[in-house]
């Protein structure tokens, strides 16, 4: 498809009726905030079907996927492996309620590809999965506060919903109404990347936390990577005054690298997280998560140990399968091909806007990628918020009228797959390039 002009007009009537209609009877007509396009305007596409990088929508147009939703379609839309897989589980049942092999042999992947988990617990959403990894955290240690950093999310559990980011941050909400001032006072708040702040913290409350959570690497306020030197210092403090560290890869799980985000930053001076969560890739695109970490810590969840969790559809059979498919295909050259096009990608960014004079910044994670629109460094919630955000919803939409569909946020990252293959490449470069003389 060429992108000497823009392909399509800023109208999109088939989405725009759905949308209309899905306004009757679901809020805001989406049932995830960022996809209503609040931050950028417009009309939401409404998807039909998508495959390899494409996606067509209601309008039968069609664009390359830059979202991967959110992250999971690390090998691209409807891979026939993932596929069949699923369709095979579902042949047995869509949902026994009890214990399946598919759910052993999950596990075993995981435990496999990240070294200090031992047992893991598969749950259906990453909220789920911090949600239980926080409640075994206090538990364990007998305490109750737990301690965050701002920008960083961890779905929507009231206890973690305070200066959150991704869709909070969207909206300009540091907290949500709804969550009760019981829950909020258990949570501190520090700022990402301040190892000053998280000691005060510790001197003045320590024998009261139970936990630090933080994302590996934060992609949650567009990608952050922590600085040279702070996890050891979150594993370092949390042991010295015996709290547990919970490491949240539901994003970077499996997508950064083989071992997510600890595979490419290793195993900190001190010691590994205590606990980790996942989610996003692990299911191949179906509702799946889990938590894990020593296993130690894991027997005290019931039946063994006295911490209470449970889920009727943990574990779930079409989930395990596609999920298990998806990591098995996840070899080195995939990873390899999701670094090579990231690299593209971002390479193109970086010679358009300085081209054009458009001030940005572009942010690492493995492959994942974040474009800030702004200069210097993004260490923190506070730099990830200054910049033009306006500025962004004009690139987005520039952007879509040539067939590429980024993430509606300038708080996300940018996702790749394996089968963006040099067409794919293309098409976004040229798209990148006139859309950035456009915006300039």
């Amino acid at each position: 498809m060429s992108t000497q002009a823009p392909a399509y007009p800023d109208d999109a009537p088939a989405s725009a009726q759905l949308l209309a209609r899905a306004q009757q009877v679901i809020p805001g007509g989406v049932n995830s905030p960022v996809r209503a396009f609040r931050s950028v305007g417009g009309t939401p596409r409404f998807m039909e079907r998508a495959q390899g990088p494409w996606l067509w929508d209601a309008d039968g147009r069609r664009y390359l996927d830059l979202v991967c939703s959110w992250g999971p379609m690390i090998l691209g839309h409807a891979h026939p492996e993932v596929r069949e897989a699923a369709l095979e589980a579902a042949q047995g049942s869509f949902s026994f309620g009890m214990p399946t092999a598919r759910e052993i042999a999950l596990a075993e992947e995981i435990v496999a590809r990240v070294a200090p988990v031992e047992q893991v617990r598969l749950v259906s959403s990453g909220t789920e999965a911090t949600m239980s990894a926080i409640r075994l955290a206090r538990g364990a240690t007998g305490r109750s506060v737990v301690v965050k950093f701002a920008g960083c999310y961890h779905g929507h559990v009231d206890a973690l919903l305070a200066a959150a980011g991704s869709g909070v941050a969207t909206f300009g909400l540091p907290d949500s109404p709804g969550v009760p001032a019981s829950a909020a006072s258990e949570t501190i708040v520090l700022p990402y990347n301040d190892v000053a702040a998280l000691e005060a913290a510790f001197a003045e409350r320590g024998e009261e936390i139970a936990a630090v959570i933080t994302e590996a690497a934060a992609g949650n306020m567009g990608v952050v990577p922590p600085d040279p030197g702070f996890t050891e210092a979150l594993r370092r403090v949390t042991r010295e005054h015996g709290a547990l560290l919970v490491s949240d890869e539901v994003m970077t799980g499996f997508r950064c690298s083989r071992g997510g985000w600890l595979g490419l930053e290793g195993v900190p001076e001190g010691g590994a997280p205590d606990l980790f969560t996942f989610g996003k890739v692990m299911g191949g695109g179906f509702p799946a998560a889990a938590f894990g970490g020593r296993a130690d810590l894991m027997a005290q969840l019931a039946p063994e140990g006295p911490v209470y969790q449970a889920g009727t559809l943990s574990g779930n059979p079409v989930a395990a399968a596609a999920g298990l498919a998806t990591l098995r295909r996840c070899t080195d050259e995939v990873y390899q091909r999701l670094d090579e096009v990231s690299e593209a990608l971002a390479g193109a960014v970086t010679d358009a806007f300085t081209r054009h004079g458009i001030p940005h910044r572009i942010q690492w994670a493995g492959s994942m990628f974040s474009v800030f629109f702004r200069e210097g460094a993004v260490r923190s919630y506070d730099d990830a918020k200054d910049q033009d955000a306006e500025r962004f919803g004009r690139f987005f939409h520039a952007m879509l009228r040539r067939g590429v569909h980024l993430p509606p946020s300038c708080f996300e990252a940018w996702f790749v797959s394996a089968a963006h293959d040099d067409e794919a490449v293309e098409h976004a470069v040229r798209a990148i390039e006139e859309s950035a003389a456009e915006v300039g």
